[in-house]
C-alpha cells in the first residue's frame, strides 16, 4: 500500500467489501423469492423436503463424503480482477475470498438464510449475513491491517476438520426440523416426537463418540490423545443426550421447545393417564381428531364451537392464532402454559380455541372460496383460518392471542408471544 495510513485504509475497504458481498446473496435471495413468498412456503411440503435435502447434503460434505465447490472459471476471473490494483482490485480479492471459501461458508450460509428467510421478511436474512459476513471479514481485515498477526496464527490441521464434522453433526439435527413441518401440517405421523428424539439422541451421541475419538472419519488426523476442549464438549453432547431421553416416555424438554414435535403427536406418553378426562372431553370437540391440546389445556378447535360455549358458560374466549410450524407457539405452550398458575387460568377463566392457520387438511367442496381479501383459493382448513386471521384482525402473525366476550368484541388489545410467566 506504499504507506501505513493507505495500508489501514485499505484493510478496511477489504473488510468492508467481505460485508456488502455477503449482504448482497443475503438480498437476492429475499429479492428473488418475496418475504411474503418465503413465508408461505415455510410450511410447504416440497420446499420443506428440498430444505431438509439440502441440509443432509450439507452434513455430508462436512463429513467429507465430498467437496461443495463453485467452478474454478469463476475463482480464476477473479483473481484475475483483483490484480487490477485500485478500489475495484480490493473489491475481487475479497470476492475471490468469499468464492474461495465457499465449501466451508456455504452450508453455514444456506442454514441461517433458510431460517431466516421463512420468517418473512427482508430485514431477517440481511441481519444474519450482516452479522456472519462482520464476524468473517474482522480478523481477515485485522490481519490486512497487522500482518504480523498472521506468524501468530494455529496452523491448519486435523482440529480444523473436527470443527467441520461437529458442524456436520448439528446440521443433521437441524435437517429433521424442515422435515417435521410436512409431516405435522400434512399428518403422515412419519416423524412424531417419540422418533424425533430418537434421532436426535442417536445423533447427539454419536457426536460424543465422534469427539473421544471412538468414530472417525476419511480425513480425520490420528488422535493420540483426547485434548480438554474435546472432553468437555464430548461431556456436553452426551448430557444433552441423556438429557432428551425422558421426552421418550413423555416427559417435557422445554430446552428444544419449538424444534420437537408437539407431545400431542407422541403414541406412549407415562402422563397420559393424568389427562383422560381432558381427552374424553375431545370427543365432542369439532377437529379434535386432528388437532391436540397441549398436556393440561383444555382447548377447542373450531372457532363458531368454542364461541357457543363461552357463551353458555358465560366465560370469554380467548383465540389462539398457531401452526405446526411456528416455534414461539410451541415455546409459549411449553414455556409459559405449562406452569400451574397460568394452564389454570386458562381453563377456568377462559374458553381456549387454538387455530392452526398453516394445517393443510382439505376442506370439502361445498366449503371452499375465493378470499375476499387475498383473492386466492381458500382450499384447505389453515387457508381458511388465515384467512379469517387475515380478513378480521389485519394480520398473519403467530402465536397471536385475542380475547373476546361472547358477542366476539375484543376485551383486550391482542399481543404476541410473551415469555413473561408472571399473571399481572
Amino acid at each position: 500500500s506504499g504507506t501505513r495510513k493507505k495500508g489501514l485504509r485499505n484493510a478496511i475497504i477489504y473488510g468492508a467489501s467481505i460485508i456488502i458481498i455477503y449482504i448482497l446473496i443475503g438480498f437476492l435471495v429475499t429479492l428473488i423469492m418475496g418475504p411474503n413468498g418465503l413465508n408461505q412456503l415455510s410450511t410447504n411440503a416440497i420446499f420443506n423436503l428440498i430444505f431438509f435435502s439440502i441440509f443432509v447434503v450439507f452434513a455430508l460434505s462436512f463429513f467429507g463424503a465430498f467437496e461443495i465447490t463453485l467452478p474454478a472459471s469463476w475463482i480464476n476471473k477473479s483473481e484475475s480482477m483483483s490484480d487490477k490494483g485500485g478500489l475495484i482490485g480490493i473489491f475481487f480479492m475479497a470476492f475471490t475470498l468469499a468464492l474461495v471459501s465457499f465449501s466451508c461458508t456455504g452450508p453455514i450460509i444456506g442454514t441461517v438464510l433458510v431460517e431466516a428467510a421463512v420468517g418473512g421478511s427482508y430485514a431477517g436474512p440481511l441481519l444474519v449475513m450482516f452479522g456472519f459476513s462482520s464476524a468473517l471479514a474482522l480478523p481477515f481485515a485485522l490481519f490486512a491491517m497487522f500482518p504480523q498477526l498472521l506468524q501468530s496464527l494455529p496452523k491448519s490441521g486435523g482440529w480444523l476438520n473436527t470443527v467441520k464434522v461437529t458442524i456436520g453433526f448439528v446440521e443433521l439435527a437441524l435437517s429433521l426440523k424442515f422435515l417435521s413441518v410436512p409431516d405435522l401440517t400434512y399428518h403422515w405421523h412419519i416423524l412424531d416426537r417419540e422418533v424425533f428424539l430418537v434421532l436426535w439422541i442417536v445423533i447427539f451421541a454419536m457426536l460424543g463418540f465422534y469427539l473421544l475419538g471412538k468414530l472417525k472419519f476419511s480425513h480425520d488426523s490420528d488422535l493420540p490423545f483426547v485434548t480438554i476442549p474435546r472432553l468437555f464438549f464430548a461431556i456436553t453432547s452426551f448430557a444433552f443426550a441423556v438429557y432428551l431421553i425422558p421426552g421418550l416416555w413423555g416427559a417435557p424438554l422445554k430446552a428444544i421447545a419449538g424444534f420437537s414435535p408437539p407431545k400431542g403427536t407422541q403414541d406412549f406418553d407415562l402422563f397420559e393417564a393424568a389427562h383422560q378426562a381432558q381427552e374424553k372431553n375431545n370427543q365432542e370437540k369439532k377437529n379434535a381428531d386432528i388437532f391436540h391440546a397441549p398436556p393440561g389445556i383444555n382447548a377447542w378447535f373450531d372457532y363458531n364451537q368454542a364461541m357457543a360455549v363461552g357463551k353458555k358458560l358465560g366465560k370469554p374466549v380467548m383465540i389462539d392464532f398457531t401452526g405446526w410450524g411456528c416455534v414461539n407457539c410451541r415455546k409459549m405452550e411449553e414455556y409459559v402454559w405449562s406452569t400451574p398458575e397460568v394452564s389454570k387460568m386458562l381453563n377456568d377463566n377462559y374458553v381456549l380455541v387454538s387455530l392452526y392457520v398453516d394445517d393443510r387438511t382439505p376442506l370439502p367442496q361445498a366449503e371452499q372460496y375465493v378470499s375476499k381479501v387475498t383473492a386466492k383459493n381458500i382450499r384447505t382448513l389453515g387457508n381458511k383460518l388465515a384467512d379469517f386471521q387475515t380478513q378480521y384482525l389485519k394480520t398473519n402473525s403467530q402465536p397471536y392471542y385475542v380475547l373476546l366476550d361472547a358477542d366476539g368484541k375484543q376485551l383486550a388489545p391482542p399481543s404476541g408471544s410473551n415469555f413473561d410467566k408472571e399473571i399481572g
